[in-house]
């Protein structure tokens, strides 16, 4: 689709006045920033792991949504049984599964971020 002479930069400059960017916002995140993800495997598993933990996050404030109240003081007791003091006594996956009696759910972290509506 892109030649070989393709200019990322003419690109995003396109791209931004067609979206109507206003000037006062800059880019902060460029293509070229994320080269570093698939330089070597350590970071992209180190990428992987914050993702993750967006993944766990975001479905454990779901519990608390899903009770009808954030401040539930049912669901903060599992949260401080499951999540926060179980420490290494138990596989943490396990724990995710009792806390919430199912696997983590990627959606919630997708809606999160505008990805799903």
């Amino acid at each position: 689709e892109y030649g070989d002479d393709f200019d990322i930069t003419d690109f995003e400059t396109k791209e931004l006045e067609r979206l109507g960017m206003p000037q006062g916002i800059v880019m902060r995140h460029r293509p070229a920033h994320f080269q570093h993800l698939f330089a070597s495997n350590q970071y992209a598993a180190g990428y992987y792991v914050y993702l993750w933990a967006e993944v766990l996050d975001a479905d454990v404030f779901e519990a608390f949504v899903e009770s009808g109240n954030v401040f539930d003081s049912e669901t903060t007791a599992k949260t401080r049984k499951y999540i926060y003091s179980s420490g290494n006594t138990v596989a943490p996956d396990e724990l995710f599964r009792q806390f919430r009696g199912r696997e983590p759910d990627i959606n919630f972290m997708l809606k999160k971020k505008g990805l799903l509506e």
